[in-house]
Formats: C-alpha cells, structure tokens, sequence
C-alpha cells in the first residue's frame, strides 16, 4: 500500500516521520540525540525538510527523513535553533531564528548564512533577558508577508516583536498592547493587517499588561488587544491558523507557567477555537485526553481536511481530531515529546 502522507515530528529526540500506509506508524527516525524545536516542509516537493537543532544548526533531508546531511558542515551558521521558516516564493531561502538572539538566512538550502546585523539597532535588544538563567534570550518566532517578502516580523523571548519592511535592512520594535514574552504569531494571509499572537504570559503574571495569554493586532503589530479574556489561562503555544478558512483559529491554552504544571491538576490545559479571525474564542470542555493535565504542545491541522487535526501532548502522546478538534483519539505511536509537528501530503 502506498504512503498517502507523512507526519514530520521535531522532538526532543530527533525526527521522527510518521507514515500513513491506512494506518500511522514509525517510518524513519534520524538525528537522534539532538532536539529539534522546528521543521519545515518544501511544499512543492513533501519529502525534502530542513531541521533545525538546538546546537547543531540546521538539517536536510530529501528522502522524507531517512537520511540527513548538514549543508552548512564547517561553516560559520546557526547553532541553537528556536525559529525556522521558508521564504514564501523560494523554498531554498531559509530564514534561522537563534538562541542567544541572531536572525540568519540562507539562500541556498542552508549551505552558507548571513546575520541581520540590524536587529541590534533596537536599543532594547541588547537588554532582553529570559526569566531561567538555564536558557537565554531567543528569537523564537519569523512572519514573512506572503505578498510582500521585504516585510517580516519575529517574536523576541522575552522583548515583543521586532518588524521590517525593507528586508530586514531595518527593523521597528512593536510593543503597545502585548506582552512581551511573544510565542508565535498567526498572520492573516487573505488580510495580512490582521494578527495574532500567543504568548507565555510573562507579563500579564506580573501585572504588567492588560491581556493574558491570546492577543490580536489589525494594524499589521503597530498596536494589539487582549482576546480570549473568558479564560484565565495566560499560557499559550502553539496557535494556528487554517489556511483554507483563515478566521478559523486553534490554541492550547495552559494555566499558570510551565514549572507550576507539577502540581496535581498539571497544566488545567484547554483547547480553544475561533471562528471570527481571533476576535472571540470558545473552549471545547473535555476534548483533550488526561483531562488536561498533560500540555497540548504541538498541532497542525490537514490542509485538506478542514476538520481534521493532529497534535501531540506533552510526554509524546500523538492524538487526532476529526471534528475540529470537538474530540481526539490517539494515534497509536510511540514517540519522544514532541515541539513541532508538519503534514505532507505524499
């Protein structure tokens, strides 16, 4: 039977893909040993990805995960991962978000990088700071404008968002109405004025901002709103948009901060959804497995299916909803935590 589709899965142990032959199941599993916080597809060609490590820069591999080469061996590049996405009319154009902070990119397939100096223009950059000492300052997240490439957006941890519309030759700190410990960010493809953005509510715990977890932005980031105020949950990641309907928007929302998850009722975690392009949000009671006690850590949804999604709990449970994410089932597999899930359709 043939494969009708691939699942690409960034863990805390390698990539793993997944197969689907009627059934998912283990296809291929490759540089194990290290964690990969981001994958991207070539979406003109589903079984060519890049991986991004968190220390050892970023992977290719043309045969749907078997095999893996580093384009960039011995060559100055990227190390600690944390952001990773494709130009959107040039697959082999691979914009790097890096920790300690640094936007990278590469025009061809990750075998040589440049720097965008200009990032350190901001003043407030330099002082940016995380609140554990174990990990540092990151450029967590990177927005390309699909119908104008010279304006991009990246999420700073813990230092809002930083915009250019020049190519990244200068950059604009956006920081009026959000918190600044910003997630990632779901623009509007149809709208590109229209935003929103997770975040690990740093901030709205310390008082400092109006908002909690979920925000949302009309004017291209110049200023945001709180949404998702029902919930008193000011964690959120991941958050996506579909593409086919973008007003339709999925989240997973946990309660308090990730060390405060030991406790018994672990993250009190809640999927949310919106219809209205992230202006309201319902929560789906009892959807996800554990009770939510366990964290919805990862999602993507199947581009051809509007109801059908895939995530993954923290702990590597893999779980599927047929029905917009009303109720999951799991999917049977064994994997390491996961951080970042991709769908190919073969």
């Amino acid at each position: 039977m043939s494969v009708s589709a691939r699942m690409y899965l960034g863990t805390n142990n390698g990539v793993v893909t997944l197969a689907k032959n009627g059934e998912w199941s283990v296809e291929s599993r490759g540089l194990q040993g290290w964690s990969i916080p981001r994958i991207a597809v070539d979406p003109s060609s589903p079984n060519r990805l890049f991986a991004g490590t968190l220390g050892n820069g970023v992977w290719l591999s043309e045969d749907a995960g078997k095999s893996w080469d580093k384009p960039s061996y011995g060559k100055k590049g990227p190390g600690k991962v944390r952001g990773m996405t494709l130009h959107p009319d040039d697959p082999n154009t691979i914009y790097v978000g890096n920790e300690p902070i640094d936007l990278y990119m590469s025009k061809d397939a990750g075998e040589t990088w440049t720097t965008f100096d200009s990032i350190w223009s901001i003043p407030s950059v330099e002082s940016v700071v995380f609140p554990s000492r174990a990990i540092e300052p990151h450029l967590r997240d990177i927005v390309i404008k699909p119908d104008d490439p010279n304006t991009m957006y990246v999420a700073l941890q813990v230092g809002y968002m930083l915009k250019s519309e020049d190519g990244g030759a200068s950059w604009r700190l956006l920081d009026k109405g959000l918190d600044a410990d910003v997630h990632s960010i779901a623009m509007n493809p149809t709208n590109t004025s229209e935003m929103v953005i997770a975040t690990g509510g740093y901030q709205s715990r310390g008082g400092k901002v109006a908002g909690r977890a979920l925000y949302r932005s009309e004017d291209g980031g110049e200023s945001w709103s709180p949404t998702a105020m029902d919930f008193p949950h000011t964690y959120s990641d991941p958050l996506i948009r579909h593409p086919q309907n973008p007003q339709i928007l999925f989240a997973s929302l946990g309660l308090g901060e990730p060390p405060e998850w030991s406790r018994p009722s672990g993250a009190e975690t809640i999927f949310v959804r919106s219809e209205d392009g992230g202006k309201s949000w319902e929560a789906i009671e009892g959807a996800l497995p554990t009770d939510g006690k366990l964290f919805l850590g990862a999602l993507d949804l199947d581009e051809q299916d509007n109801d059908r999604l895939y995530g993954a709990m923290r702990g590597g449970d893999m779980i599927t909803s047929t029905n917009g994410g009303t109720t999951w089932t799991s999917l049977g597999v064994e994997v390491p935590p996961v951080n970042h899930i991709k769908l190919a359709r073969a």
